[in-house]
């Protein structure tokens, strides 16, 4: 798929240039430096991609995930590059005066690229949330971003053509170019919170909800729970309580039905490290099993898991009334 976005954007650059040479405008021109940051980022996502793909060995053990956030943080940065240089440019056109021209043209051509971007970003951003694969979604946000700044120069282009106001074609390029930084510095932000190990919040909330909607009757306690992403391999790690009664095959079946309800929930690409602790007599009042035999203390209430708690490394949540 990276492949395939690489290619197409080469053909997209092309087209543009040929509209900027067509029409004289800078808004174009910013539309053909963006097509020209794609395919850098393309090429550079296909290799990721390729270096991701590799198994684990003696020096990663975790994989090769990583790489994916290293070719986001770069696809970011040439995203903020190309409008800092659009700024450049546009300053520059107001010294050295061009007549915008053939916007018939323009407008066609232009508007046709932005048809294919669409297309492209959105099965780009369909393949990669599929696959929980960052590059793939860094390149499908990008695209789609790219035909929105398009749409907007084709309205731009339309209005030009209709007001011979081309000081427009000036302005235009600027509010683009603010957009597309944007967008760089969020790709680039997304990156580093990737490499950095940053918790991913919703993630988290999704699986909390996931964990309260399928709790088992022996799950007593679940806490310190930590997920990390390598690419679109996630590793959840968490200590879960259990009665302390029960054997170890006993207690392997608990946890392969947590895994179970993980994958379910987040796809097969799961590494799932689970530490068992016996439950102890204070944890009674909160433990929902109800055929118990060795219960020392009465059942009071259920303890909610919430992202406070569940994060917790304390062994047993404190009572909280639901």
């Amino acid at each position: 798929m990276q492949l395939f976005i690489t290619l197409l954007s080469v053909v997209l650059f092309a087209a543009k240039i040929i509209a900027f040479y067509l029409t004289n405008s800078i808004a174009v021109l910013t539309d053909a430096l963006e097509s020209t940051v794609n395919m850098l980022a393309g090429l550079i996502g296909l290799y990721s991609l390729y270096v991701a793909a590799k198994p684990k060995d003696k020096e990663h053990p975790y994989g090769h995930g990583k790489a994916e956030f290293i070719s986001a943080a770069v696809e970011g940065s040439l995203i903020i590059t190309a409008g800092i240089y659009i700024i450049f440019q546009t300053i520059q056109s107001f010294f050295v005066q061009k007549p915008v021209q053939e916007l018939d043209k323009g407008i066609i051509l232009v508007a046709i690229t932005a048809i294919v971007n669409f297309a492209a970003g959105w099965l780009c951003l369909h393949i990669g949330q599929r696959n929980n694969s960052l590059a793939l979604k860094a390149s499908g946000k990008h695209l789609q971003l790219d035909t929105y700044s398009t749409i907007i120069i084709i309205v731009g282009l339309f209005i030009i053509k209709i007001t011979n106001l081309f000081w427009l074609d000036k302005l235009l390029a600027l509010g683009i170019s603010a957009v597309i930084m944007v967008n760089g510095y969020k790709i680039v932000r997304a990156s580093l919170a990737g490499i950095m190990d940053e918790a991913d919040m919703e993630l988290l909330k999704k699986l909390v909800t996931t964990l309260n909607q399928n709790r088992r009757n022996n799950w007593v306690d679940l806490h310190n729970l930590r997920v990390i992403k390598y690419g679109a391999t996630l590793h959840v790690d968490c200590h879960l309580t259990l009665p302390w009664y029960m054997n170890l095959h006993e207690a392997h079946a608990e946890v392969d039905e947590l895994e179970a309800l993980v994958i379910s929930t987040f796809g097969d690409d799961i590494e799932l490290f689970v530490h068992t602790d016996g439950c102890l007599p204070f944890s009674c009042p909160v433990c929902i099993k109800t055929n118990c035999s060795v219960r020392e203390h009465a059942f009071t209430h259920k303890v909610t898991w919430t992202l406070d708690n569940i994060l917790s490394n304390q062994k047993h949540n404190a009572p909280t009334t639901t």
